[in-house]
């Protein structure tokens, strides 16, 4: 089946908004985050360990999986689920960020028939068009499929945004005629970078097109974070209300607080595995660098009330010593703990929301992690 939003409850305060997603996998509450397994995987974690983080959906990564293993691969497997394990929902972005991080000329490799790029694995010339990156998002099956857009960087003229903008959209009416998995949901995505009046019209003409839900990209790219935050506000008030809306790329615990009071239901980023690669862990008085020295004796937990595996058994200093002598363990337990962290942060905004207490909650999390 198609996924379905179902808004229960509007914070009084804010936009914010209490939902269920309902999937081929079961129904899960919104707001929430979706952990990052670009190769099929949430790196170091197994399925099992996502399942006991409380964890939804997860994405993966069409421009990867492509390159390898391939799509015909997965599909052969039975798909992504059975590829990788995982009984939860999937959604698959549709490689664009990482294909436009790779064109090294925009005005030469972006071309109305898609974007010309090489492979940072071999540096091969390649190809990716929005019929293509559907295709191949049909065959890895996921519940949940992108639109393929270009994702400018910050800044960029008003004359190249629009411009780019009105590509997106024809190329979003290209993928949305060939898309035919009978399963997989898709999404449009609004683009328009900081430009008010270009925000508004991506998103009434993504509207116009009839998705499954809709996401807003083009953040985080290096804007400031009250730019972000327009960026938001600009967008927002002309999505659906019984359509799920996606803040693509984002996961640091502030801006998952301002994105859910601005209407937003689901939030992705690599940051929580990513720092924690490099021995960060996020906590309620503020992000931690466990190669401190102050740690190296300190037997308490990353967070004395957190109920994630790794504060229930292991202390900073052991995760300390294993960062610090490049034991990949160390990773995996920070990990476990960021992930878990901010799919928390959710359920406690979950709950601000339905007590009409969210602004209070903020106020008070930001008191606590400045």
């Amino acid at each position: 089946m198609k996924i379905k939003y179902e808004r229960l409850k509007q914070e009084n305060n804010t936009k914010a908004r209490y939902g269920l997603l309902h999937t081929n996998y079961g129904t899960f509450e919104t707001p929430m985050f979706m952990p990052v397994g670009t190769l099929a995987n949430v790196k170091t974690l197994t399925p099992e360990e996502l399942k006991a983080m409380n964890s939804a959906v997860v994405l993966s990564n069409t421009y990867h999986l492509w390159l390898r293993p391939g799509e015909d691969v997965v599909d052969h497997a039975g798909g992504l689920h059975k590829f990788m394990n995982y009984d939860g929902p999937i959604l698959t972005d549709s490689g664009g960020f990482q294909v436009f991080s790779l064109a090294k000329n925009k005005k030469k490799d972006i071309v109305e028939e898609g974007v010309h790029f090489k492979s940072h694995l071999d540096g091969k010339a390649l190809f990716l068009t929005p019929e293509l990156s559907i295709q191949i998002q049909n065959k890895l099956d996921s519940d949940i499929a992108m639109s393929f857009d270009e994702c400018p960087p910050y800044p960029v003229t008003y004359d190249y945004m629009k411009a780019s903008v009105e590509r997106t959209i024809r190329w979003a009416e290209r993928g949305k005629a060939v898309h035919s998995n009978p399963r997989q949901s898709l999404f449009g995505i609004v683009q328009g970078g900081e430009f008010e009046d270009l925000r508004r019209w991506s998103a009434e003409e993504t509207v116009k097109l009839d998705f499954d839900g809709y996401s807003i990209g083009g953040t985080s790219v290096g804007e400031d974070k009250d730019t972000m935050y327009k960026m938001i506000d600009y967008a927002v008030p002309y999505l659906p209300e019984d359509k799920p809306r996606y803040l693509m790329g984002v996961g640091d615990p502030i801006d998952i607080i301002e994105g859910v009071i601005r209407g937003i239901d689901m939030f992705d980023c690599v940051l929580p595995t990513r720092i924690a690669r490099h021995g960060n862990a996020f906590t309620r008085t503020g992000k931690i660098n466990i190669k401190n020295a102050k740690f190296k004796e300190d037997f308490t937990p990353l967070e004395e009330n957190c109920d994630c595996y790794t504060c229930k058994n292991y202390t900073k200093s052991y995760i300390r010593h294993l960062i610090v002598c490049d034991e990949s363990l160390g990773g995996r337990l920070l990990s476990i703990h960021n992930i878990r962290f901010l799919i928390r942060l959710t359920e406690e905004l979950r709950e601000a929301i339905k007590e009409d207490r969210l602004i209070e909650y903020k106020e008070e999390f930001l008191e606590k992690y400045q």
